[in-house]
């Protein structure tokens, strides 16, 4: 009888998680259980006027191995693109400004020169580093609004990590967020110092690209995945909800199904790739200092709004899109133009120009609370502004929500996530993985759960027997 592994959640932790491990072990009997109808998390291809285009997550950091090395497994490596060379804005105070380079996340490095963005004060503050030693974990609006001044705060920093996170800077915890800048302040250097550190030295040659994706969609990487999956001879089992986790002599039970009728799955490791909420109901009956944390991490909404427009009928969009400080109030945060920042999106949409904004911020799900089409005119009109210009009326849109999207790194997120792995280890034969712990993106998500894998490989090596198959039993 071969050892089971039933994986919880059908996003890109709990698939990868399973491609690992069959990849590794093919007599493995892996189970992978989605409560919704369809895989993939946070990414999701959608038709917009006949082009299948990315509506959540499109990139992922072009640094990743993880990534990499799973795009070479899956044979992608070919359709992998990055974007054109064009330059970002930030929206600012009603005018366009480049993406300063030379930053760190938009923290000031020595070359950086913030001027334009930021007024001649602001810029003179940001100049004049102050000291800062803080004696644990702080947020980062605290931490760089005590070096550089609120300005770099609220008009850089807060638009590149927001875009992120979907959260306020003044609540998202710098070693959570920026681990190599946090670790460079342990071993004694300034942030000043950890920063210049961090930021390449200018070589008068194009920057490297910093992220990448897939032609035909970032998304497909989960139908790649599936494909793999079922073809290695494991099962996905997708509108099946987990609703309980029990001990068993042997190892695990997952219960699904309805009370009435449930059915458990035998196991003898089980990997929850859930979000905290659902992880931490799971694990509530079995470490209750695991599911108390989790319950400390919030998750922020947001919605994408894609919008096909006809070409022709516009000027060409300029840069690869936009980036809008929550200081300025405005009702969207950014804003990419996808037939300028990718070519395969340009080539799929032929005589349309396609370009997306996304909205939502933590605290803010109430302003999401919109109709599409109240939104779709929102962000039409917000973009419009934007570019200084009137567009012309979509020939196609497609509103994305993605409720309780983010996990939020909220000051102490490390300590946090210690805690929870620290219980969860206690209990032999289980696992934790995804976005809420190590990074929200899809660089961190994967690596993740490549990491996952290999500890449940490690744990089976030893383990002395299979358990049995699952079973549907009446209620008790």
């Amino acid at each position: 009888m071969a050892h089971r592994v039933v994986v919880v959640g059908g996003g890109l932790a709990g698939l990868a998680s399973a491609h690992h491990l069959l990849a590794a072990r093919p007599d493995l009997d892996v189970l992978v259980l989605e409560g919704s109808e369809r895989v993939g998390g946070k990414t999701r291809l959608e038709q917009v006027a006949g082009v299948d285009l990315d509506v959540g997550a499109e990139s992922v950091l072009a640094r990743s191995e993880a990534a990499r090395d799973l795009f070479e497994e899956l044979g992608l490596t070919g359709r992998v693109v990055h974007p054109e060379p064009v330059p970002a804005t930030i929206w600012s105070r009603g005018t366009r400004h480049r993406v300063p380079v030379g930053t760190y996340m938009g923290i000031p490095g020595p070359a950086c020169d913030p001027t334009g963005l930021l007024d001649e004060g602001e810029a003179a503050r940001a100049g004049q580093p102050a000291p800062f030693a803080p004696e644990g974990d702080v947020s980062v609006g605290e931490a760089v609004a005590t070096v550089y001044g609120r300005a770099v705060v609220e008009r850089i920093v807060e638009p590149l990590l927001g875009g992120v996170y979907a959260g306020r800077v003044d609540e998202l915890s710098l070693e959570a967020t920026m681990p190599a800048l946090w670790s460079a302040m342990a071993d004694g250097a300034s942030l000043p110092e950890a920063v210049s550190s961090l930021v390449p030295a200018p070589t008068g040659r194009p920057p490297a690209p910093r992220v990448m994706g897939l032609r035909g969609g970032i998304a497909s990487l989960a139908e790649g995945l599936s494909a793999r999956v079922t073809g290695a001879g494991g099962r996905i089992e997708t509108g099946t909800l987990a609703r309980e986790i029990h001990r068993t002599p042997t190892g695990w039970s997952v219960v699904t199904g309805p009370t009435i009728a449930p059915r458990e799955h035998g196991a003898d490791t089980v990997v929850l790739a859930t979000p905290a909420a659902p992880t931490g109901r799971l694990l509530r009956p079995h470490t209750p200092a695991a599911a108390d944390a989790l319950a400390g991490i919030e998750y922020a909404s947001m919605v994408v709004i894609t919008m096909a427009l006809p070409r022709a009928r516009m000027a060409d969009l300029e840069g690869s899109g936009f980036l809008a400080p929550a200081v300025d109030g405005g009702p969207i945060k950014a804003s990419t133009f996808s037939t300028t920042k990718w070519a395969w999106v340009r080539e799929a949409a032929g005589d349309l120009a396609v370009l997306r904004a996304s909205a939502g911020r933590a605290g803010e799900a109430r302003a999401l609370q919109r109709g599409d089409d109240e939104l779709t005119a929102i962000a039409h009109a917000e973009v419009s502004r934007a570019l200084a210009t009137d567009l012309p009326d979509p020939v196609q849109t497609h509103v994305q929500r993605w409720g309780g999207g983010l996990p939020q790194y909220a000051v102490g997120h490390v300590d946090r996530v210690r805690r929870v792995r620290d219980a969860v280890d206690e209990l032999p034969g289980l696992e934790v993985t995804g976005a809420a712990y190590d990074g929200v993106g899809i660089a961190a998500v994967l690596a993740g759960a490549r990491d996952t894998a290999r500890a449940v490989l490690t744990r089976l090596d030893h383990s002395p027997r299979p358990v049995a198959p699952s079973t549907t039993k009446e209620s008790r």
